[in-house]
């Protein structure tokens, strides 16, 4: 039997005991002030006994969710994104680094497990999103174990709550009109939501000529522009737009696009050439008064020292499912805040991951907006792929957990549905 039970079992005992003997209102409190202390202290013992014993993973609805389990039956969970394809023995290799150590060192342990495999590929890519999966778990666990949220071993909240905007995921649809674009902003907006974002970017576009070549034609400048220009009108002047062209264009394009959106007031222009060249985007970022928002295909805080010091951007995303995790996601808000840029980072994962992403949003004074995915509010997948008591968004807002950890569970059994067939799930 644990000390818990014991301490316990003997506190309830002098309480009944003392009721039997005591008529008065006191026996209705004895002994309750010890028992709630203990009830709000952690269940796991000294946090120097917490060693970490299994890692485990499962690929499904797209990412990649880690479990890391402990002697103490605690465990901590996160997520990867998008270069996570295939890497189940990558998840297992990092395993092997971790089995036996505390987890309470989630800075410490993400940079020994990078240096260490420098020339396995610990700059980006794969190997960086699966570090990053195993680092939020790191984070959750930790916090679990101290009993505290996510953001208080971040250094404390600036906000009890962060803005999201609705993508509206429209590229689902094939050869939306500007009528269909205005009926998506018009329900995002009638959800609560105060920003909504389109993608313009289309390889089934029949004004293409050439599937290969992504220089955009007038014609489909024209399709870009209406139907943007169909959102602002209903979506009036105080709602925010984001334009997302997917890194596809050439630096023709994103220039001609940039300066035709001018007049339409958007909060960003996102990706309008690849994230390859930051010369380039320097420059359409200089020609434009049209805030043009890069980073979801950076990793880790070094692959954003020029994107910032030499102004190659005016709005920073990066994506805390892969750029390195969430200690790595504040160091880039922190490094953007010196040259006085927002934190409005990319998010496409589960409820997990956003929450996750709040908590380092919450962490910074520099954070603008997060991304939410409007999929994600009708899809039943997303609500059965997590435990979470309370609504995801609440009017245009992600309300931060005050749970120890990140505060999101993933219910094993929802995500199994979805779980990527010949792949071992949580083994």
């Amino acid at each position: 039997m644990s000390n818990h039970q014991n301490r316990r079992s003997f506190l309830s005992k002098a309480a009944v005991a003392g009721a039997a003997m005591l008529a008065t209102p006191l026996n209705k409190t004895f002994g309750q002030g010890l028992i709630d202390a203990k009830d709000r202290t952690s269940r796991a013992s000294s946090p120097s006994d917490l060693k970490i014993t299994e890692v485990k993973c499962a690929y499904a609805g797209g990412g990649l969710f880690v479990k890391i389990y402990t002697n103490q039956d605690i465990w901590g969970s996160g997520e990867g994104v998008d270069a996570i394809a295939g890497t189940y023995y990558l998840v297992k290799r990092l395993e092997r680094m971790l089995k036996g150590r505390s987890p309470l060192n989630p800075n410490r342990i993400a940079e020994e497990i990078r240096k260490a495999n420098f020339f396995a590929g610990a700059q980006s890519g794969m190997f960086v999103a699966v570090l990053t999966a195993v680092e939020a778990a790191l984070w959750d666990l930790t916090g679990k174990a101290l009993g505290v949220p996510v953001y208080q071993l971040l250094g404390g909240k600036y906000r009890d709550k962060c803005r999201v905007y609705c993508d509206t995921e429209l590229y689902t649809a094939t050869n939306p009109k500007p009528e269909d674009y205005a009926k998506a902003a018009r329900g995002a907006i009638d959800r609560g939501y105060t920003a909504v974002k389109f993608d313009i970017d289309d390889a089934r576009d029949p004004n293409k000529f050439d599937r290969y070549n992504w220089t955009a034609s007038n014609a489909e400048l024209d399709r870009m522009y209406n139907a943007i220009a169909a959102v602002r009108k209903e979506a009036g002047p105080n709602i925010d737009i984001c334009v997302d062209m997917h890194g596809r264009y050439d630096a023709t394009t994103g220039r001609r696009v940039a300066k035709m959106m001018e007049p339409l007031n958007l909060m960003w222009l996102e990706e309008p050439i690849p994230a390859d060249n930051i010369d380039v985007y320097k420059t359409i970022t200089q020609e434009t008064s049209t805030p043009i928002c890069a980073g979801e295909n950076f990793y880790l805080a070094y692959g954003y020292t020029r994107l910032l010091s030499e102004a190659g951007i005016d709005i920073v995303m990066p994506d805390l499912q892969k750029c390195g995790g969430l200690g790595e996601g504040q160091r880039i808000a922190n490094l953007a805040n010196l040259y006085y840029v927002p934190f409005s980072p990319h998010m496409v994962g589960s409820f997990l991951g956003a929450m996750a992403t709040a908590h380092v949003c919450a962490s910074v004074p520099n954070f603008h907006i997060m991304e939410w995915q409007t999929l994600s509010d009708t899809e039943p997948k997303w609500k059965e792929i997590v435990h979470y008591d309370k609504p995801f968004i609440e009017k245009g807002f992600l309300v931060l957990s005050d749970k120890p950890g990140v505060g999101v569970e993933i219910n094993e059994e929802g995500l199994k549905k979805y779980a990527m067939p010949g792949v071992p799930f949580f083994a």
